[in-house]
């Protein structure tokens, strides 16, 4: 006998965990698939830290978002007793016309956000770890921190559960499609299932599960480096060392956090390579990645060309055209939700998007506008 629920998650990375908690803390009869176990390092929502900031250069429609997204960890916190969020305060570096610089500008701006505008000749005295570039600005949002992504899809998955869903993990799911009262059927390598709904959230695998009728994406190989800092390991922690995001003339960015468990962890935001194949793509961390990151980095800390390399990994962005997420039912299937391709910023978002799509699938509506993340914008 076939097994049936009200909605199905395929993916429980960020956004598939938080998703399946917030059904399930309504009342849902969810089920939850993931191919590997999660939290896991196969995908996008892994490598200890991702950055969480609330003046947001992208576009000022995100602030609201993740303002919500801000008071939905907290609360994740404290009805879990987990630490999730650590707040740093975040540095931004660039020039004036930078785009970096002018988004958020724009979106202080347009929301009242609080931010503060440090002097080049202030720099090193507020934080001494930084050296002035010339003609450089830096502005300092002081909501900003970090995220542990393991554990905050830790809790989301376990929450889940004590909400009563079922998750089902390393169980691949070999195909799906409509059943003929309008639901929908998923095959696994281990059985079959049936839902009113599904989501599907599967990051750089939503490519192979939707095809054609979703959005065009392209998937990108990131490598993370971690390294060990100089001097004082204490200066480079959460309470003296912000995390920072700059970007060059060149347009290359680069961002980091304070030093952790693995160290000091910095990576250029996208310019990684195309990945048409997730399953087959390298793993590895070879040495031309690590010489790419290191010389980036290097052009605002220069102690990290000659840095000792603590610790290395691979993560993926799944891209849209624009950069934008993408959260929308599929065309001519109003009982499929495809699930928010992260396009390399969208870990902080996880849990409010998580709320959001909960109600898309119960409600048919949400608090947010998302027509600016729909598939035929």
């Amino acid at each position: 006998m076939t097994a049936t629920f009200d909605v199905i998650v395929l993916g429980l990375g960020a956004m598939g965990s938080a998703t399946a908690y917030h059904l399930a803390a309504r009342g849902a009869k969810v089920l939850g698939i993931d191919q590997f176990d999660p939290p896991h390092d196969q995908g996008s929502s892994h490598g200890e830290s991702r950055i969480i900031r609330q003046v947001y250069y992208e576009h000022p429609l995100y602030v609201p978002l993740v303002q919500r997204s801000f008071a939905l960890w907290r609360k994740l916190e404290k009805e879990s007793g987990e630490h999730l969020l650590t707040v740093t305060g975040g540095l931004m570096i660039g020039r004036d016309s930078s785009g970096l610089i002018q988004g958020c500008v724009r979106a202080a701006n347009e929301h009242s956000l609080p931010i503060e505008q440090i002097r080049l000749s202030e720099l090193q005295e507020r934080f001494p770890q930084f050296m002035p570039i010339q003609g450089f600005t830096a502005l300092l949002d002081p909501a900003a921190g970090f995220l542990a992504p393991e554990a905050c899809i830790r809790t989301h998955l376990q929450m889940a559960v004590r909400a009563g869903a079922t998750l089902h993990t390393n169980e691949e799911v070999l195909k799906w499609g409509p059943t003929a009262d309008g639901g929908v059927r998923v095959q696994t390598s281990r059985g079959a299932y049936e839902a009113g709904k599904i989501v599907i959230a599967a990051g750089p695998w939503a490519r192979e599960l939707v095809g054609a009728m979703g959005p065009q994406l392209v998937v990108e190989r990131q490598t993370v480096l971690w390294f060990k800092p100089p001097g004082d390991r204490e200066q480079w922690g959460p309470a003296n060392f912000p995390i920072f995001m700059c970007e060059f003339d060149d347009g290359q960015l680069v961002y980091g956090f304070p030093v952790q468990e693995r160290g000091w962890k910095a990576a250029v935001h996208y310019e990684g390579e195309h990945v048409r194949d997730v399953r087959s793509a390298r793993r590895n961390v070879e040495p031309h990645d690590v010489a790419r990151v290191r010389n980036a980095v290097a052009r605002l800390f220069p102690w990290v060309s000659e840095a000792e390399l603590t610790h290395s990994a691979v993560c993926y962005y799944t891209d849209t055209q624009d950069l934008r997420f993408v959260i929308d039912f599929l065309p001519g299937l109003p009982q499929v939700l495809i699930s928010s391709p992260c396009s390399g910023h969208g870990f902080k978002f996880a849990t409010a998007i998580g709320e959001l799509q909960a109600s898309l699938v119960l409600e048919g509506k949400c608090d947010f506008d998302v027509a600016p993340f729909r598939i035929d914008r």
